[in-house]
């Protein structure tokens, strides 16, 4: 082929896969496996801003920055400095003092605090685990615990700075051997499945990890960086083994089953008087890497990247039919056929006999119910009575789970896995009993409604238990539940019901529903009894005016996920054990006393001393112990 065609067929590849190649490209740029304006644009951006002049005072210390940004003498300008600042502690621990480290750590968590409650108050930094999480990490508190701890155990004033080193090290090295330096297949395998199939999932991603080749395959390339390396130390050898060894990302994706050495010694065959060919491949794109530079690398995300990727995909694929041709020693192992063409029907259906009864068994299909009651059950997975129909569904959805992409596999519209070298691990069979693919009746919903409303109530008044030891009523209702839990739990049951195949959508979306309760929640009582607050996130890191923050909404979807799919199914088959007529007279018993507690707290809410001005004890202490300092 020419390179006009490669390229032509490369623009056809990122076409039909635009997004997720993109992805792909970007997630390589910030890996630092491909080089890019547009990472060059994000490293000046960042450091732009180095010469400002600042005017801070440094928490806690008294010492006043000029607007020069130099600060009087003995004073150390890096405290004021967030990341400086924090490079300023790890040295100081790196040096064997971690007490000045801990110093400057300290000093730099109280500024972050008091530059949130100055500032952003949506950053905020001075109440909840997730806040203390960030300033321990961005203060270096966190590093300095953990060498002090082990100088304290071990005696010694150096080793904790030493095993810090290690780790460190440790950390770098092996993310780039098992991430950075294994990516490089990954992003080829995407683009040689995504030019001949009509889906390329975003699981696609993990396919090493799920085929059990991933360590395999980092030690092959592995061994291609050290040889690549030793060869850089010779005059020319650099460049010529750069090219020979070109192909071996895109040989181990098509077999990850070859060691390093077979890897290295094919690609080095196949390469065999085509480098300077391939140099002049990468030539060709010199006009994209100005248009690149021109625009700060955007051009390079949107396009560019991709389709340089997608056209060596081609270049790659040229050369294995050439390798075959000539009978190359080891093109032999380059023997994945599905991945280049379409399996033929025969071939699916016995790999995939199990999805093709699946599949029958649900062409059967099931009546559909019709106006309101379809409406009902359809979209909200209401159903007015549980019928045999309503099992019949369940069993059907749950099907239909497991079919999930099994069906655009035997329909020729994914690469069909277990037709491969290296098929992967087959999940196990989920609980049958669970069936969370169902419907839920209108009582099930009420009882559900209550028995979460009273979990919520025992979760919250449980937690104020064990942290203060008191007591504390939460809510503003005098009985013993929370309805915010009960109406987020029944809300994600019905309105998220079209989405519950999809537990990744699921996740997100029950922290939307559960953050628009509790802030709608939150809104209302502050109007309704004249800015009286019943909980307020103030403080709390990614915070929303105090009603919501990212630490509540991530235990929420959470608590949620495990709602959905586990608690729910297991209490209405509980639920539906229960004889009609007691399950309706316990609903109603159940209504009317909410209704009265409803009556009532509207008139007289629940609030005063540990309820509407609640301050956990913690805070409180650090309260008395600012004012004690100052």
């Amino acid at each position: 082929m020419t390179r006009r065609e490669i390229k032509g067929r490369a623009r056809q590849a990122v076409k039909r896969h635009y997004m997720i190649l993109v992805m792909t490209g970007l997630i390589a740029i910030f890996l630092g496996i491909q080089s890019s304006s547009f990472d060059n644009a994000l490293r000046m951006y960042s450091g732009q801003d180095e010469d400002i002049s600042i005017d801070i005072e440094a928490a806690g210390t008294g010492m006043n920055f000029e607007e020069n940004g130099e600060a009087p003498d003995g004073a150390d300008t890096r405290v004021a400095m967030g990341s400086t600042g924090l490079m300023d502690v790890l040295e100081h621990i790196m040096m064997g003092d971690p007490e000045k480290g801990r110093e400057i750590s300290e000093k730099l968590r109280q500024e972050e605090i008091a530059r949130s409650e100055q500032g952003n108050r949506i950053l905020g930094r001075s109440r909840g685990a997730l806040s203390k999480a960030v300033n321990a990490v961005t203060s270096g508190s966190l590093f300095v615990m953990f060498v002090s701890g082990v100088n304290s155990l071990s005696g010694s004033e150096n080793l904790g700075s030493l095993i810090l080193v290690i780790l460190a090290l440790a950390g770098v090295t092996g993310f780039y051997v098992l991430i950075v330096n294994t990516y490089a297949v990954i992003s080829a395998r995407m683009f040689l499945e995504g030019r001949c199939y009509e889906k390329l999932p975003i699981q696609r991603f993990i396919f090493l990890l799920r085929a059990k080749r991933w360590l395999k395959v980092t030690g092959a390339m592995l061994l291609r960086t050290v040889y690549r390396f030793f060869w850089t130390l010779t005059i020319v050898g650099g460049m010529i083994k750069y090219y020979s060894y070109y192909l071996v990302p895109y040989i181990l994706a098509e077999n990850p089953d070859l060691t390093g050495r077979e890897a290295v010694t094919l690609s080095r065959r196949m390469m065999r008087g085509h480098k300077w060919e391939c140099f002049v491949m990468e030539c060709s794109f010199l006009g994209w890497w100005i248009l690149g530079a021109v625009t700060m690398g955007l051009s390079e995300v949107l396009f560019s990247i991709p389709y340089q990727s997608a056209a060596f995909c081609e270049y790659y694929i040229w050369l294995r039919g050439r390798a075959k041709e000539a009978g190359i020693p080891g093109a032999e192992l380059l023997n994945d056929r599905f991945l280049y063409e379409p399996a033929p029907r025969e071939a699916l259906e016995e790999a995939y006999a199990d999805v093709m009864e699946w599949k029958k068994d649900l062409e059967v299909g099931i009546p559909e119910a019709k106006g309101i009651r379809g409406l009902l059950s359809g979209w909200l997975g209401i159903s007015l009575n549980i019928t045999e129909a309503d099992r019949a569904y369940e069993e059907s959805r749950e099907m239909q789970v497991r079919l999930g992409m099994l069906d655009d596999v035997v329909e020729g519209r994914l690469y069909p896995v277990r037709l491969s070298g290296f098929p992967e691990t087959r999940r196990q069979k989920r609980i049958e009993m669970f069936h969370y693919m169902r419907h839920y009746s209108v009582w099930s919903l009420i009882m559900l409604f209550f028995l979460f409303s009273m979990l919520g109530w025992i979760w919250e008044v449980g937690i104020h238990v064990v942290l203060d030891g008191v007591f504390v009523n939460r809510g503003t209702f005098h009985g013993p539940w929370l309805p915010i839990y009960g109406a987020g739990g029944v809300l994600i049951l019905t309105t998220l019901n079209r989405i519950r195949n999809h537990p990744v959508i699921e996740f997100f979306s029950i922290m939307l529903v559960c953050g628009a309760v509790e802030y709608g929640t939150s809104y209302y009582l502050e109007k309704a009894y004249n800015g009286k607050k019943w909980w307020d996130y103030s403080g709390y890191f990614l915070n929303l005016n105090g009603r919501i923050c990212a630490e509540g909404l991530l235990v929420f979807g959470i608590g949620g996920m495990v709602f959905v799919y586990v608690a729910a199914p297991l209490l209405d088959n509980w639920i539906r054990g229960i004889k009609k007529q007691a399950l309706v007279y316990g609903c109603l018993a159940l209504m009317g006393l909410f209704l009265a507690d409803c009556v009532y707290s509207s008139r007289h809410p629940n609030e005063g001393k540990g309820i509407t001005d609640y301050q956990p004890l913690a805070q409180m202490w650090d309260c008395r112990q600012s004012r004690y300092v100052s």
